[in-house]
């Protein structure tokens, strides 16, 4: 890797944590100069990761005003839980063919592992890993590294809205703790897949991520409440 592709990979990483966790407010202009300081950036590789995100979604360009941060409203999550379910789903039909017994049993063995402590912790960032952690297991049983690929930038770009809604879920799950347990939609998803039945997994994995859509404008009210406070 040369000193220049370093210096590209660097600053990127940085800049797509930020616009990942909102640091930058939605439709901000996001300033160079103030940027390029405190990053330690020159111009030319501070750029080039700016396009780098334009190209992903995490930030847009106007011509004759610059970059700006992606903009946070309903419809565009909602854009983004539908492409999620139809990766999601494409990806389950090609594992349900395609994956080896071997390969989806260490699914089970994982699930098995981690899903009492899923059920059982208080912690959004834990809760919220190992769901993605999940799902990016079953996308790779598909054996498709573009829907993987997909699945992973979606993910970022909706992190910071399902951090709020899974905690409003965590809390809810605290007032319904008691109300007698019930197989996780992870469960009925991965116990679909062992059957090798595409029918009910892709129904099962539709509903599952439907439900949390369904959140998706209370949960974006929620998070741009947290972001933006309006000058006085």
């Amino acid at each position: 890797m040369t000193k220049a592709s370093s210096s590209v990979d660097r600053v990127y990483d940085r800049l797509r944590q930020m616009a990942a966790n909102f640091e930058f407010k939605p439709d901000e202009r996001i300033n160079e100069s103030a940027l390029s300081t405190n990053l330690g950036a020159s111009r030319t590789p501070l750029r080039e990761a700016l396009n780098r995100l334009v190209a992903e979604g995490f930030l847009t360009f106007q011509n004759g005003r610059g970059f700006f941060c992606r903009s946070l409203s309903p419809e565009r999550i909602v854009d983004l839980y539908e492409a999620r379910q139809a990766i999601e789903c494409e990806a389950l039909r090609r594992s349900v063919a395609r994956a080896a017994d071997d390969e989806i049993n260490a699914v089970v063995d994982y699930l098995d592992e981690t899903e009492p402590h899923y059920e059982t912790s208080n912690s959004t960032v834990e809760v919220l890993e190992m769901d993605e952690d999940f799902h990016i297991r079953l996308v790779q049983l598909s054996g498709n590294s573009e829907l993987l690929r997909m699945l992973r930038n979606i993910n970022d770009r909706i992190r910071y809205v399902r951090l709020v809604d899974l905690k409003m879920l965590l809390a809810k799950k605290q007032i319904a703790k008691n109300k007698g347990a019930k197989l996780s939609a992870h469960r009925i998803i991965l116990n679909a897949l062992v059957a090798r039945d595409e029918e009910a997994a892709v129904a099962a994995m539709r509903n599952h991520i439907e439900r949390r859509r369904e959140e998706a404008t209370e949960a974006v009210r929620i998070a741009y409440s947290q972001l933006y406070v309006p000058a006085e």
